[in-house]
């Protein structure tokens, strides 16, 4: 599973939106609804299932699916 597909998942899963709706330039909060709550649990998500430790100052710097997807591709 690519580090775009595990992202969609989780946040399809999380957020109770279809997998499908999810793209790499979708925006996580606009477009998705995630509040800061969301994103916390999102990245414990990843965090805990992936082992990438993302701290928070790199948090600010995500707005897509894609960003958190190359985060993670960049950090495994």
């Amino acid at each position: 599973m690519t580090a775009l597909e595990s992202v969609k998942k989780i946040l399809s899963e999380q957020l109770r939106v279809d997998i499908d709706s999810i793209t790499e330039d979708t925006n996580v909060m606009e477009d998705l609804g995630a509040d800061s709550l969301d994103i916390v649990e999102m990245l414990m998500t990843i965090e805990q299932d992936y082992g990438v430790v993302i701290p928070d100052d790199e948090v600010v710097g995500f707005k897509t699916v894609g960003d958190i997807a190359r985060y993670m591709e960049e950090n495994q």
